[in-house]
């Protein structure tokens, strides 16, 4: 008998500064089995970073050919391709070429082994975007996870802030390559 998925329900309240983007979100993550809540938890940075009324969780970790979230605009075409985690090269140039902007959101211990080991390939993809997210903060986002969850984010000046009434987590993600939704863009090594 199959494992099921964790159902996460997370009422997500936005105020990014830098967008002028102000919403809020009922969301559903279905937590897969094999998915910590770490990483279930930067799925919902990424999509508290990049919201828009499009933005959507797709198959991500169930799915070959599907990312953690994308937007797609009404044609159908896909405007945003975002994977959590430590993405193989060849799937990320594939991605790059099916969507208009491709964002990968790296973090744990072996993310900057796997930057060393793909930066030179992955600095040549203009619509690409590679960001870091330290150990610690993605560990403290991990601890506000729960199965209801009442949440509110402020971004602002390339830094997000989740609070929830468990705690406040301040995460100012590290862009190795491309730039924030804001606009801001600059490499770092």
């Amino acid at each position: 008998m199959a494992i099921k998925a964790t159902v996460f329900k997370a009422a997500l309240q936005i105020a990014d500064m830098g967008r002028y983007y102000y919403a809020d979100h009922a969301l559903t993550l279905a937590q897969h089995p094999s998915e910590t809540e770490e990483r279930m938890m930067v799925r919902l940075f990424a999509f508290a970073l990049y919201a828009d009324p499009a933005l959507t969780f797709a198959q991500g970790i169930s799915g070959d050919d599907e990312p953690d979230l994308w937007q797609k605009d009404l044609t159908g075409a896909i405007e945003r391709w975002i994977v959590v985690g430590l993405p193989d090269e060849r799937a990320i140039r594939k991605a790059c070429g099916r969507s208009t902007q491709v964002v990968v959101i790296s973090y744990g211990r072996a993310a900057d082994i796997w930057w060393n080991e793909n930066r030179s390939k992955l600095t040549r993809l203009n619509n690409l975007t590679v960001l870091r997210l330290p150990s610690d903060d993605t560990q403290a986002l991990a601890k506000l996870a729960d199965r209801t969850m009442q949440l509110q984010c402020t971004l602002q000046e390339g830094g997000l802030m989740m609070t929830s009434e468990d705690g406040v987590v301040e995460i100012e993600p590290v862009v190795w390559h491309g730039k924030l939704p804001s606009g801001q863009s600059w490499e770092q090594n």
